[in-house]
């Protein structure tokens, strides 16, 4: 029987889906920051056990290793990576320094931003002193206007080694039309370090990495780029040699963050960036067609972060154009995610100077030390104390009981850290906690929705993350959705998205023409120009799949453009009905094409082809793909859940207090059971809390289906309204 792994590394745990003839196995292990391969393998390894193989025979007949991690974020956030030298054209050398007029915003939270006082532009990845000007020049229209001085090229390249660099990133103007001075430059530099030498350093060029307008992200692109590419390579390296060791003998897959995967060598390290939440995204298109949902919000809510994502008429199809990528602009196709520092680890404190205003998040106490509640240090109050607090997880069950958590130094940080300083009790100030969180995410969709031009109570939820099923009742109520989905294995949903993914590449090249003619009203006429651009873009296409090992006629190619009207600012991307243009006729096509597009994203208001329409850029798939998960149906059963009955556990809940709240087993509940909130139902990986008002069902792909039953309860109080007198935990540690 052939096998599938994907493995999924985050912050504080790795997730591991491996599919093995017609069984599915997940699990979860602590993710090891020092060496992640060494979590990843222990992963693996607690995968076969529960398959009952050992871990070379698993490996042996694997025939696909899918991996994402967020390794890239670590480092930029680490700032670990190596001394870059930075080639500009002469005259342009403070591109990077001056950046754009956001900077000093982009990346930071808005609470932070209104901090004038403070905010500052974010430090360069290369400083001043290891930027250098390179002698020439090419024009807009990609005609060498100044030479390349080669002799000035080597005294600044000679200088550069001299202070120490171990790579260059070459960034010059308009390269992308004309990249035959970045070409040269890499030869020289080639040619003087050759890769013999012990002091042979890597060298990136902007035209390979981001070959589009606009000057300063493509320059962050390719410096980010280098900045990774050699620790994420000795990482990646690294594991691919274990997984060899163990018998595996083919490529290991990287997960892109545009929405597909390719082999470790056709990767870029920036690509890498966010790769966990792409793959959660595309389970949920995937899952979403299985179930017939067009519109999806996927919501994963780890232990630092709360990631969002849109699936709107069964496509991800909505991206990032100019992201962040930690504190800078990047020119990149990324699926577009939001995150919100909401997480099981998010730290609440209570801030005295606005009116005792409770805040939560965005700082995290990470796996190390933690909430408090871990007992490995931490002593700050966070979203899984309070949760332990309020009854909801169970102390002895956490994990799977492979960690016990310390129920009485969560009641501690949250009443000396909240409680008191509210004046309130114990257990009102974890309430408190849990709906400012759970309202910063609700609010968190309906921002993200709308703005796309859609209205969040159209959608279903989709709830994932170890935190999750735990709190997806809160946020979507305050999102108001009424309908969430959970699936058996949503602790490593993002893993198992991966197993969805087919192998893609993606190329893009900017190129500027006239698709509608504002002066003359006549629509393209010249094709070679455009059929030509398209044709650059599949002929590397066809080069990188047969690297891989694969044919051409078993490819398919999507081309997408990005266009504007004319004088107007906002550019929309659409996907072009022709891949080659030959008539007129092609050409009304993609204006009607793009028109759709952007009529749904800004209004038909907004269409003005009176004002002519403009192609930016190309952008061509490149799309191998492959076979889907199949997940097992089960017949429907019986409504009644008592064979699952665990007994009941004390839980504090809204309106209600201290309740004797039935506790279930998620695995010994049967497809087509039913039970209604307040209830709590335990998994190895997660808890699902089903609060008042909100109906649970089993569903036959063995799903659980939350429904809210009464859409005209009371908005909750806001912290304000409890002024409950103050009580000391050990009064409140029995419910009393």
């Amino acid at each position: 029987m052939s096998a599938a792994i994907d493995v999924d590394i985050g912050g504080t745990f790795t997730d591991c889906y491996v599919t093995y003839g017609g069984r599915h196995v997940w699990c979860k292990t602590r993710t090891t920051a020092y060496d992640l391969s060494v979590g990843m393998n222990e992963a693996i390894e607690e995968a076969a056990r529960r398959l009952d193989l050992g871990l070379d025979k698993l490996l042996e007949e694997t025939e696909i290793v899918r991996y994402s991690t967020t390794l890239a974020m670590n480092r930029l956030i680490e700032r670990r990576g190596p001394k870059l030298g930075l080639l500009l054209t002469d005259g342009f050398t403070d591109t990077t320094i001056i950046g754009k007029g956001t900077s000093w915003a982009d990346g930071i939270p808005v609470k932070y931003q209104r901090n004038l006082a403070r905010i500052s532009r974010p430090e360069p990845i290369v400083p001043k002193e290891l930027i250098v000007g390179v002698k020439e020049r090419i024009d807009s229209s990609g005609e060498i206007v100044r030479p390349l001085d080669e002799r000035h090229l080597l005294t600044q390249i000679q200088y550069l080694v001299d202070k120490g660099v171990r790579g260059f990133v070459v960034a010059l103007l308009w390269s992308f039309l004309n990249p035959v001075h970045e070409r040269r430059i890499k030869e020289i530099i080639e040619e003087e370090y050759h890769a013999a030498y012990l002091g042979a350093m890597p060298v990136f060029l902007s035209s390979e990495v981001a070959p589009r307008i606009y000057e300063y992200p493509r320059t962050m692109m390719a410096v980010l780029n280098a900045y990774l590419h050699q620790s994420m390579y000795e990482e990646l390296s690294g594991i691919s040699d274990e997984l060899r060791e163990r018998r595996y003998r083919r490529p290991m897959m990287m997960i892109h963050n545009t929405g597909g995967m390719a082999s470790v060598l056709r990767t870029s390290a920036v690509n890498t960036y966010n790769g966990g939440p792409v793959a959660g995204i595309m389970g949920s298109a995937e899952i979403g067609r299985l179930y017939g949902y067009g519109h999806v919000v996927t919501t994963d809510m780890g232990g630092t972060s709360f990631d969002i994502g849109m699936v709107a008429e069964g496509s991800p199809r909505f991206y990032q154009f100019m992201p962040v990528i930690d504190r800078f602009l990047v020119d990149a196709t990324i699926i577009d995610t939001h995150s919100i520092g909401a997480g099981g680890g998010s730290i609440a404190r209570v801030n005295e100077l606005i009116a005792n205003r409770v805040e939560v998040g965005p700082e995290s106490a990470g796996s190390m030390p933690g909430p408090a509640c871990y007992n490995q240090g931490g002593l700050e109050p966070t979203v899984t104390d309070v949760d332990v607090v309020l009854g909801y997880l169970n102390p002895d069950y956490f994990h799977g009981g492979a960690m016990k958590l310390d129920k009485e130094r969560a009641e501690r940080a949250v009443y000396e850290r909240v409680a008191k300083p509210l004046g309130t009790t114990l257990e009102e100030a974890a309430l408190i906690v849990k709906k400012i969180v759970d309202g910063n995410m609700g609010q968190a969709i309906w921002r993200e929705t709308v703005l796309k031009g859609f209205d969040p109570r159209d959608f279903i939820l989709f709830a994932f993350g170890g935190a999750g099923p735990a709190h997806c009742c809160g946020y979507a109520r305050a999102a108001e959705m009424e309908r969430v989905v959970i699936f058996p294995f949503a602790p490593v949903f993002c893993a198992f998205g991966s197993s969805s993914m087919d192998v893609v590449h993606l190329y893009e090249r900017s190129r500027h023409l006239h698709l509608l003619d504002p002066v003359e009203h006549g629509y393209l006429s010249d094709y070679g120009a455009f059929n030509e651009t398209v044709e650059v873009l599949r002929a590397e296409a066809l080069r990188d799949f047969e690297g891989e090992g694969y044919s051409e006629d078993q490819l398919e190619f999507t081309l997408e453009l990005d266009m504007k009207f004319g004088g107007q600012l906002n550019v929309k991307r659409a996907t072009s009905p022709v891949l080659r243009v030959r008539s007129e006729a092609d050409v009304v096509a993609i204006r009607e094409a793009f028109e759709r597009e952007y009529a749904g994203a800004y209004s038909p208001m907004g269409l003005t082809p009176e004002a002519g329409i403009e192609i930016y850029n190309f952008v061509l798939w490149a799309r191998l793909p492959s076979a889907k998960p199949e997940l097992p149906r089960f017949a429907l059963e019986g409504t009644d859940p008592g064979a699952a009955r665990g007994g009941s556990r004390r839980a504090y809940w809204q309106d209600l207090g201290w309740v004797d709240t039935p506790v279930f087993r998620l695995d010994l509940l049967r497809p087509g059971n039913e039970l209604h909130g307040p209830a709590i139902v335990e998994a190895e990986d997660t808890t699902l809390v089903v609060e008042p008002e909100w109906h649970f069902r089993i569903g036959e792909y063995f799903d659980g289906i939350l429904e809210l039953q009464n859409t005209d309860l009371p908005t909750p109080r806001a912290a304000a309204d409890h002024e409950a007198p103050s009580r000391d935990p050990e009064e409140t540690r029995d419910g009393s």
